[in-house]
């Protein structure tokens, strides 16, 4: 039967028609989700964009109407893509201004990630105690692959996520069951602190918190953006490209004869993934996007620099959406427990330490979503509190970009452990 199903021909075989579909696709939930229609905005505010982007083109393949499997898309998406947004990601880190940020803004951040790295593993190994079948598997189908890229998209953002599943190798069924589980999860919980910013008078009253500080920070930020942006110029968009696929050159060109060097003399390593060569790409995408933002290349963030980066991340997406079997989803439903295990853990540190500090919601609710969706929830949910203050969840965002995939390692390890595998 299994075989009978991956004879079948697709309906699209053209590589670059399929990959006209899919940007058709793309443009198509960007333009509808931007209408006005009070119809159509309340679907998009219960199905996010991001989710659609993903399962569109998976139904298209389980469906037969392209061939995911078999198409060189994806691996064109994650080996081009995805290093091209790392660099023009953390190519705006402004250790500065993160700096000025670490009392409070920071602290809660750090403590986010703290709370979903240590969460994790917590949540796996109070399941394996009563399902361990949920948690278990072998080979590609072990959970904690599956899981390890999820940390990397709740710590750091999608491309984290995209980056480990290269690095982790889960299965196509259970990276699609993950990602079910990233949407619902994660969007509830981005609800809930939505929710607390349309009432933050009562929350802050309920940490006793001063907010003053926040106050002071929605001036200082409203005055940096609209001292500093920009229409950008043919020439900022060349030279964000040159960048960002330069870069990712250097980093493939560099990650070969590491990871080959890693495999001959450390072969033991390869259980931390060190024998790996797209985990050199992207370790050294990043360092090359950090040392980028230590020169005047950082001023083409105001040009633009992180939208093209999610512009080339939404194209990741799509492509890495063709090879999801949709059907997957069903399979393992008890990993959306382990998801609300692991997001509680992280939300109950949050208000250990912000009772304890008496931090204002705002830095509680940017911290949280700053790892937990990446620049775009903490976008939405530091706008929520006033449009000025996107800057700042951008900023701990693009931190979270820094660090998603190798602090998403060390949870995906760390799950291993406590699953017993």
């Amino acid at each position: 039967m299994q075989d009978a199903i991956k004879d079948i021909t697709p309906l699209i075989k053209d590589n670059a028609a399929t990959f006209g579909l899919l940007m058709a696709v793309l443009g198509g939930v960007f333009y509808t989700s931007n209408l006005e229609n009070k119809y159509i905005k309340n679907f998009y505010s219960i199905i996010p964009p991001l989710l659609l982007c993903y399962f569109v083109p998976g139904i298209l393949n389980s469906t037969h109407v392209i061939d995911g499997a078999n198409s060189p898309l994806a691996s064109i998406g994650s080996r081009f893509f995805l290093p091209s947004c790392v660099i023009l990601f953390t190519l705006n880190l402004d250790l500065r201004e993160l700096w000025n940020l670490r009392k409070r803004a920071g602290l809660m951040f750090i403590t986010g990630t703290v709370g979903l790295v240590l969460g994790g593993p917590i949540a796996v190994w109070l399941t394996a105690l009563v399902a361990p079948e949920v948690v278990g598997g072998i080979g590609p189908d072990a959970v904690w692959r599956g899981l390890g890229t999820l940390a990397g998209s709740w710590i750091g953002g999608s491309a984290n996520q995209v980056a480990l599943r290269e690095i982790l190798q889960p299965s196509g069924k259970l990276f699609s069951s993950i990602i079910a589980v990233d949407a619902l999860v994660a969007y509830l919980w981005m609800a809930l602190l939505l929710y607390g910013a349309a009432n933050v008078k009562k929350v802050d009253k309920f940490f006793k918190a001063d907010a003053r500080d926040v106050e002071e920070l929605t001036v200082r930020m409203d005055h940096l953006s609209k001292s500093n942006s920009r229409i950008p110029e043919t020439k900022d968009i060349i030279m964000m490209l040159s960048f960002a696929l330069g870069g990712t050159g250097l980093a493939s060109f560099l990650a070969t004869p590491i990871s080959e060097y890693m495999q001959v003399n450390f072969p033991q390593l390869e259980t931390f993934s060190l024998t790996n060569n797209y985990f050199w790409i992207i370790l050294i995408a990043t360092i090359i996007g950090i040392t980028l933002s230590f020169t005047p290349a950082r001023k083409l963030e105001h040009a633009g620099a992180s939208k093209l980066a999610t512009a080339l991340l939404y194209m990741l997406i799509i492509t890495i959406g063709m090879q999801m079997d949709i059907l997957a989803i069903l399979e393992n439903p008890g990993l959306f427990v382990v998801g609300a295990l692991w997001l509680s853990f992280h939300a109950i540190l949050l208000i250990i330490v912000g009772k304890i500090l008496k931090v204002p919601f705002f830095y509680f609710a940017v911290g949280s979503l700053s790892n937990i969706g990446g620049v775009a929830s903490a976008t939405v949910v530091s706008a929520a509190f006033h449009p000025s203050l996107i800057s700042v969840g951008v900023i701990l965002s693009v931190f979270g970009y820094a660090i998603g995939t190798y602090a998403g390692w060390l949870t995906a390890i760390l799950m291993q452990l406590a699953a017993g595998g």
